[in-house]
């Protein structure tokens, strides 16, 4: 197959009229700052300095490219001209931020369409330059363009002449070749650039290429792009770390791989991509290893290094730096059908482990039953195999081709802007060394560690954690991971503190060096005194005698000792947890989550399924305990493979919680008629998500109320959560509307102060008692009662024993905590008074900082005290 099907046709000098993408100041292509256009390696064009922020279509076509970052896209005319709009310069390193495309891949758009919005003032601080760039990618031009109209254009009008040839060089982008032969390969490639293949590489790689004769291809996952062709090598979305190889077909295609292999190799100040052979990758090398880099801390002078909680805790411990060997692997195979069959061998055997692993898990009720589970599903990802197939079909070994395999992939879920699915890509390293292990006969050998051990690694897989002797680990520490990741749940099922997130010098740390790892309080005390390690030894002795206390009184109501009644229900996500709830002596459930019905499969579950999960759990609070189900709270931050969520340069900020129930009714719909014919044999409420404006409010209410008619059902209470200060601020109206209010202190909180509660380095900064906090509940809590509503908290405030007496003296009705809390949220009421926490809830609301409020209350518990205080 030949890639140029119509040579002549493109060859031929062609007028090629564009409108200007963007208002601003025409500058010439020559001006601007960077040699790949500049230059002209990338094709003829014109620059524009803008004074607008909205890119539009200069001519009509069809979306051929629209990379990953979108400050870049490429239209196709029906002539075969392939326009690039590049927005700025050396903005691929903002990875989205600031960008938000208006159209999608495919589609056709119309001359002056509005493709694209940017934030000029974010784009000019952060990027290199604003200055727009539009050229006709790989084009020839056969004089200098002409300017139609001086001076300033405005979008969308017509002001450029091009004369130009050799149009439409690129393979349609991302295609399959169909005639394979002839192709000299080179080696697998692993890019390592800072926002892969973008612009200034792939034009440089274009360049280079014209001085060949051979045809010359880059190939990525069996897809496939003319490396001649700019915009046909950015569709195919060659991110870091992504793995590709250089072909070649032709006199001098040896030659020509040669030369775009070494540019590849080499990282040329330019701008090209820092690229290096795959085969230079230790094999299933652990990224959670120690790095032997030194440390930047100073450890005579560090006494303390922060961290994100990812389980809470406090205990004492000694440092051990887990470090794993690297399973060694060699490149060439020993034969087509014999790797092939010794890497299904070994996924046969991976398999027949994790199911083991699954069933005496589930034996014990561990939660990493589950966790398994997914990986059960990983190792039959058929992705996973065709890919390490088509290394063994290259004559690579098993071990080889199946590293390039789960690397690759692990690679690209680790760049998506996805706290969750980021985490995921832990999860396929796992599976990949375990599959890696059996392919190279490496058995995986119990650690033994030392009494006492605190773990630190750059990171920690869900199989590293799910094995550990509790008797001799008392903490885990790394420098990366998050707090949804798999490894955070198994260490708090483990009751395990843990603390993510964490400075990269901790990886210095000497073994056996003493410390304290005090999650609750985000940070890892190093070289602690002794009086410090008796205080929290007897503040631990005090917190066992303490709980056993609490557990006997699990039944005894809430109340203070002036008679004032406050509710305690759980936050629960199924059957499991309700029972556990009633066990320690919750009077209900404040929040359902109900996204584990809809996570981890290909589709929505039916209303039937939905209606018989809630009818187990309603079974377990019986008809009179309080039960508040939550509907589907998902967005771009926590998407569905089956439901269509565009990607967002900012979800917590864009479609989340109702507005998704809201675009997407008819599933939101059969989730309301399951939860109404619940209604019937248990005290059901309902609670919306995510709710910023009334009339998202209003408009929940109406379609419950049509289900409700059709159905013929009784009424239940619906409430709305507040989680977005909007609703805190217009809580008198909201009352109106809603039968009671819950409110969501995390997201409330990170919303109030504008920090992300994972930000690795902000996150310790986010706390729920932050004044402005205090201020926003108390206003909610006035607005509800003062139309006989209820306010509940669901937050991770309701069980933060500082926070308890102020939300009792705010007026809170109810609060709705872990199940593992409720015994000792309700021995700490039963201490109180309310008068004394109205008064202390009153000087709260003046202060001006967290501190200054966490300073007004003590420390109920004394093993919770930061170490060293």
């Amino acid at each position: 197959m030949t890639l140029d099907t119509n040579e002549q046709k493109r060859s031929a000098a062609q007028s090629l009229i564009l409108c200007a993408p963007v208002s601003g100041l025409v500058v010439p292509l020559s001006q601007v700052p960077d040699p790949v256009f500049s230059e002209k390696i990338a094709g003829p064009g014109i620059a524009i300095d803008p004074t607008a922020e909205l890119i539009v279509a200069p001519i009509a076509g069809k979306i051929t490219q629209l990379h990953a970052s979108h400050h870049a896209l490429t239209i196709t005319a029906d002539n075969g001209a392939e326009i690039l709009i590049h927005v700025g310069l050396e903005t691929v390193k903002l990875k989205g931020e600031g960008f938000r495309p208006l159209v999608k891949l495919g589609e056709e758009v119309k001359v002056g369409q509005s493709l694209l919005e940017f934030d000029a003032d974010l784009v000019a601080r952060k990027a290199k330059s604003l200055i727009t760039i539009m050229v006709v990618a790989g084009a020839n031009a056969e004089a200098e363009p002409k300017l139609l109209s001086p001076g300033p254009v405005k979008s969308g009008a017509k002001f450029i002449e091009f004369k130009i040839s050799a149009l439409g060089l690129g393979q349609a982008p991302g295609s399959r070749d169909s005639a394979e032969e002839g192709w000299l390969p080179s080696e697998p490639l692993i890019v390592r650039a800072d926002g892969g293949l973008h612009a200034r590489p792939a034009a440089e790689l274009a360049s280079l290429a014209k001085k060949f004769k051979a045809e010359i291809r880059l190939k990525k996952d069996g897809r496939v792009a003319n490396v001649r062709s700019l915009s046909a090598v950015m569709s195919l979305e060659v991110g870091e770390g992504a793995v590709v190889t250089v072909e070649a077909r032709g006199t001098d295609a040896k030659e020509a791989v040669a030369a775009l292999a070494k540019v590849l190799h080499s990282a040329a100040a330019s701008g090209a991509p820092a690229s290096t052979p795959a085969q230079t990758a230790p094999a299933s090398q652990k990224p959670g290893a120690a790095k032997p880099a030194a440390s930047k801390l100073d450890f005579s002078q560090t006494t303390s290094v922060k961290g994100i909680n990812a389980s809470p805790g406090c205990n004492d411990g000694q440092i051990f730096q887990l470090r794993s060997a690297e399973v060694k692997v060699v490149e060439k195979g020993s034969g087509v059908e014999a790797e092939r069959a010794r890497l299904q061998a070994a996924i046969s055997e991976v398999k027949a482990d994790l199911s083991r692993l699954i069933g005496e898990a589930k034996k014990k009720k561990d939660p990493s039953a589950s966790i398994f589970e997914a990986h059960l599903e990983l190792v039959d990802d058929p992705e996973l195999f065709e890919s390490a197939e088509s290394a063994i079909k290259k004559e690579k070994s098993a071990g080889y081709a199946w590293d390039l395999s789960f690397n690759r992939v692990a690679a690209q879920l680790a760049s998506l802007n996805n706290q969750l699915l980021a985490a995921r890509a832990n999860d396929v390293r796992d599976v990949g060394r375990r599959v890696a292990r059996a392919l190279s006969g490496v058995k995986q050998e119990a650690q033994v560690f030392p009494e006492g051990a605190v773990l630190v690694a750059e990171d920690l897989t869900p199989s590293d954690v799910a094995g550990l002797d509790q008797n001799r680990v008392r903490g885990l520490c790394t420098t990366t991971g998050g707090a949804t990741s798999h490894v955070a749940i198994l260490a708090r099922s483990l009751d395990l503190p843990a603390l993510v997130g964490m400075e990269e010098g901790i990886l210095g740390l000497p073994n056996g060096t003493p410390v304290i790892i005090d999650a609750n309080n985000g940070f890892l005390r190093l070289n602690p005194s002794a009086a410090e390690l008796a205080d929290l030894k007897n503040a631990q002795a005090k917190r066992q005698l303490r709980k056993k206390a609490e557990f006997a009184a699990r039944e005894e109501p809430a109340a203070t000792t002036d008679g004032h009644r406050v509710e305690i229900v759980a936050n629960i996500k199924g059957a499991g947890e309700a029972k556990q709830a009633v066990e320690m002596g919750g009077e209900g459930a404040g929040l359902l989550r109900t996204e584990f019905l809809f996570m981890n499969r290909s589709e929505a579950p039916t209303e039937e399924e939905q209606f018989e999960s809630y009818r187990a759990i309603a079974e377990s609070f019986g008809p009179k305990r309080t039960f508040v189900i939550r509907t589907l709270d998902v967005g771009g931050d926590k998407p569905l493979s089956y439901l269509p969520i565009p990607k967002e340069e900012n979800p917590f900020l864009g479609e989340r919680g109702i507005r998704v129930s809201l675009r997407n009714e008819e599933s939101f719909r059969a989730q309301l008629r399951a939860i109404l014919r619940v209604g019937a044999i248990a005290n059901v409420h309902v609670m919306y998500p995510m709710v910023a404006a009334l009339h998202e409010l209003k408009r929940a209410n109406q379609i419950l109320e049509e289900e409700r008619a059709k159905l013929g059902a009784k009424k239940i209470p619906a409430g709305v959560m507040v989680e977005v200060p909007s609703v805190a601020l217009l809580a008198s109206h909201f009352a109106e509307e809603a039968d009671f209010f819950s409110i969501g202190s995390n997201d409330l909180t990170q919303y109030t102060v504008a920090i992300d509660r994972g930000h690795p380095k902000l996150a310790a900064e986010v706390d729920g008692l932050d004044p402005s906090i205090l201020i926003l509940i108390d206003h909610a809590v006035k607005a509800a009662h003062a139309k006989k509503k209820w306010v509940g908290v669901c937050g991770g405030i309701a069980g933060d024993p500082q926070a308890v007496p102020l939300l009792v003296g705010l007026g809170v009705d109810e609060l709705s905590v872990s199940v593992p809390s409720i015994p000792a949220v309700k021995a700490q009421i039963r201490g109180l008074t309310l008068s004394e926490c109205q008064a202390l809830a009153a000087r709260a609301l003046k202060m001006g900082t967290a501190a200054e409020v966490r300073a007004l209350v003590p420390n109920l518990d004394p093993s919770d005290k930061p170490a060293g205080e």
